[in-house]
């Protein structure tokens, strides 16, 4: 991988972890349990995203 790849991969794993930060915080003040569970939802998609990034640096 050269290091540009590297760096788009770095900024990628980033960018999921935001969005798998941003999801935790909407989870934690919804009251409404059918928003709160299409959140969680996109959060595991997120971290899967952030997962699979992760196995192309190794």
């Amino acid at each position: 991988m050269t290091s540009k790849e590297l760096l788009y991969v770095e900024d990628a794993l980033g960018h999921e972890q935001y969005f798998q930060t941003k999801c935790n915080e909407i989870i934690s003040t919804v009251s409404d349990s059918e928003l709160k569970s299409s959140v969680q939802t996109m959060a595991g998609k997120h971290k899967e995203i952030f997962n699979s990034f992760l196995n192309l640096l190794g």
